[in-house]
């Protein structure tokens, strides 16, 4: 009986982890008020990191995630996810924040939550997110404009 109930438990948790996502690396590009490179790699079915190469106000930021995707309202290849991360960018200032033509240093942490679909057809992806970040250091503040769009070859 209870090598059973473990043979029963140990088979959904697999299909749990199997159905999450369907690729295990994709890179592409990410669009949205910074726009860049992004490359999502899945260390096990449903847990994937991400980073991302991003250039904005001048300035290049490097930022990366761990994200927890899972499957959204049944429907096959899509699904959603969500994660937490950090940041590090090199911006210069201009008229709307900051010292004009002053170099800023920055560190901070993100939070990320998205949906992204993979199609059957081609080995593509497309996704929408939404990645609000705090910088702690440098230029101090709450970024809460981060959404994007991203578009990536998966295998």
């Amino acid at each position: 009986m209870r090598k059973g109930i473990l043979t029963i438990i140990l088979f959904i948790s697999i299909l749990t982890l199997a159905s999450a996502q369907d690729y295990k690396t994709g890179i592409g590009f990410r669009a949205g008020l910074s726009q860049g490179l992004t490359v999502k790699h899945f260390v096990n079915g449903k847990a994937a990191f991400e980073g991302l190469l991003s250039t904005r106000w001048s300035g290049l930021e490097i930022t990366g995630l761990y994200e927890i995707h899972n499957q959204a309202f049944d429907v096959s290849n899509l699904n959603w996810y969500y994660g937490f991360g950090a940041h590090i960018g090199f911006w210069d200032g201009n008229r709307d924040w900051g010292v004009l033509n002053r170099s800023y240093t920055v560190v901070g942490i993100d939070g990320i939550l998205g949906i992204e679909y993979n199609f059957n057809e081609v080995p593509f992806n497309i996704g929408l997110d939404w990645k609000p970040s705090v910088n702690l250091s440098g230029y101090y503040g709450f970024r809460p404009d981060g959404g994007a769009l991203s578009i990536r070859y998966i295998f």
